[in-house]
């Protein structure tokens, strides 16, 4: 016989409540059918946890009760791996009578009457033990994995619901994992309407989000803004894998100050974002309650290229007003923004100009900062839009002014050719006088606009 007790638990799983002393019972009964035994409980770490009682007599087939408890309440559960252990020892009593000193005696000599019945591990389980690996505190991943799963099984729907929150917020895709296979419900929200799903977008966890989606929660676009915060922390994966998980995630949905999630990449300078956003098809002409569209606000921090990614997606938000009747260049002027002049009007000011023949006015845009060479939707310079136009004056003012006598257009024309194209014969031989090319065909293919190919002057 290599054993005289038997534990009626395999391991022995400890509910830690916080500031509380924790306590677990199990059974040792005693396989002798004739002889009673001696029986002695320590634990591997005495400072942490305590037996009671320590010794004790166990009659012939009979069963005794034990208690295992944390020595003090503690605030942090004091868990470990390898795990603590109660270690059971026992040893034949013929006498079937003992004092506590003589049980003592009896288990302080080592020798083959000790019989070595169990080593019993001790879990602490329990919601407070799973905030605790959830926490930074716990840094220890492998003995999280290990714990992790035991200590949930402990814990009633409620508390996994607001564990299932804090794996989150904690960008933990096992422990989201754990927390949903236990039970917890995936579409839970805490008393102010958070979801998990939320937190794990605002962690910048890419892993929760995927697990969370697989897992089936389902997006509700009159509270969840979730393009709204993986915008203001510029992650465009986490807004892709968004909106491949949800076709009918509401790209323009507002918040609570009527923002839509353009206007917070807009506010952040976050340029991969606006760009994102602007492809997938949010509207740049949206205003919020102070009736400030993404413009007004990349105008007011001055990022050059977001203001370049808005202004080329939009129709209208360069003219709309704030609720204190300000345009995105009026903002621009406030702070100072100089380098934004051209993009927000000059340059559809110096256009105006030159298609109109208002020389006086291309020369105010032009010391204002427009930019001489600046190219419309159709990739057209002022100067083209003069030469079509025959505005001589207009020419001779941008040409004096820099503007480069050769670009090329979205067509593959220069200047010459639209000028050519119109009839205006004064203003090609002026063009021709000051560096155009008369030899250059246009790049469209032949047969496009024959009229626009120069022969000779």
């Amino acid at each position: 016989m290599d054993k005289l007790v038997k534990p009626d638990v395999e391991e022995l799983n400890l509910h830690f409540t916080r500031a509380h002393k924790s306590s677990a019972t199990f059974n040792l009964t005693n396989l002798m059918h004739t002889m009673s035994v001696a029986v002695s409980l320590t634990t591997t770490n005495p400072s942490l946890f305590s037996s009671s009682p320590q010794f004790c007599i166990v009659k012939p087939l009979s069963t005794a009760c034990f208690k295992v408890s944390l020595a003090r309440p503690s605030d942090l559960p004091p868990v470990s791996s390898p795990l603590d252990s109660v270690l059971v020892r026992s040893s034949m009593l013929p006498t079937g009578k003992a004092t506590q000193d003589d049980l003592h005696r009896i288990f302080s000599r080592p020798g083959p009457h000790i019989f070595k019945d169990a080593k019993i591990p001790i879990c602490l389980v329990g919601a407070d033990v799973v905030d605790f690996l959830l926490s930074p505190s716990s840094s220890n991943s492998l003995e999280t994995n290990f714990l992790l799963p035991k200590a949930i099984s402990w814990c009633r729907k409620p508390q996994l619901n607001s564990l299932l929150r804090s794996a989150a917020r904690m960008g933990n895709s096992h422990a989201v994992s754990a927390l949903i296979e236990a039970g917890a419900d995936v579409n839970s929200r805490d008393f102010d309407g958070v979801s998990a799903m939320g937190l794990a977008v605002e962690a910048g966890s890419i892993d929760s989000v995927e697990v969370l989606i697989r897992s089936g929660y389902t997006i509700d676009n009159r509270i969840d803004r979730f393009l709204h915060q993986a915008a203001a922390i510029d992650r465009v994966d986490l807004m892709e894998i968004l909106c491949l998980g949800y076709i009918d995630i509401d790209f323009n949905s507002r918040d609570s100050k009527t923002q839509t999630a353009l206007h917070v990449a807009a506010i952040q300078s976050h340029i991969e974002s606006l760009q994102f956003l602007v492809s997938i098809g949010c509207d740049p002409d949206l205003q919020d309650a102070n009736k400030w569209t993404p413009l007004h606000h990349a105008a007011k921090s001055g990022q050059i290229r977001a203001v370049e990614i808005l202004v080329n997606s939009s129709k209208l938000a360069k003219n709309l007003l704030t609720e204190d009747g300000k345009t995105p260049f009026d903002v621009a002027v406030e702070r100072g923004h100089s380098d934004l002049y051209d993009m927000l009007r000059l340059g559809d000011a110096l256009h105006r100009a030159a298609r109109t023949g208002d020389a006086g006015g291309l020369s105010k845009c032009l010391a204002e900062g427009a930019n001489v060479n600046g190219r419309d939707q159709n990739g057209w310079t002022p100067l083209h839009r003069a030469a079509f136009k025959g505005r001589l004056e207009c020419v001779k003012v941008l040409l004096k002014h820099g503007a480069k006598v050769d670009p090329v257009d979205d067509c593959g024309y220069m200047p010459l050719h639209r000028a050519i194209e119109m009839g205006h014969r004064p203003v090609a031989l002026y063009l021709i006088a000051h560096g155009a090319k008369p030899n250059f065909k246009g790049l469209k293919p032949a047969g496009a606009h024959p009229s626009l190919t120069v022969n000779s002057f």
